[in-house]
């Protein structure tokens, strides 16, 4: 299996905080570039994070200063820590993965990309 398992998501009052993983079944270090991306709802998906392994990361800025993408590559593991969570951060979370495709910095992914079936988050006001 090559696709991402995501896991984490859950409902929780505005400003409470939750952390999304995402299991890989290989070593993390062989994905160039990795992501969270969320769909909310009635909306396009939209790019929310990304890590490229050698400690790069790029945020959308409407989580900026909230959410915290990491990796653990023992144990093949993204998580996405979301802080300080609004209405707003509601909608499906997706997890996504590209040996050598360079969408990271642009959280516009192309070409061969690995996609988890995503978490749901809702976030009460």
């Amino acid at each position: 299996q090559i696709h991402p398992v995501e896991s984490g998501g859950g409902s929780v009052e505005a400003g409470g905080s939750l952390r999304l993983s995402c299991k890989m079944s290989k070593s993390i270090t062989n994905y160039n570039c990795m992501g969270w991306f969320r769909q909310p709802p009635g909306n396009r998906r939209e790019g929310v994070a990304s890590s490229n392994g050698i400690g790069g990361t790029t945020y959308a800025d409407s989580v900026k200063g909230r959410f915290t993408i990491s990796r653990d590559n023992t144990e093949n593991t993204l998580y996405l820590q979301m802080n300080s969570l609004k209405p707003e951060d509601t909608g499906v979370y997706y997890c996504a993965a590209a040996y050598s495709e360079t969408w990271c910095p642009t959280l516009r992914p192309f070409g061969t990309t690995y996609w988890g079936k995503g978490t749901l988050v809702t976030v009460s006001s």
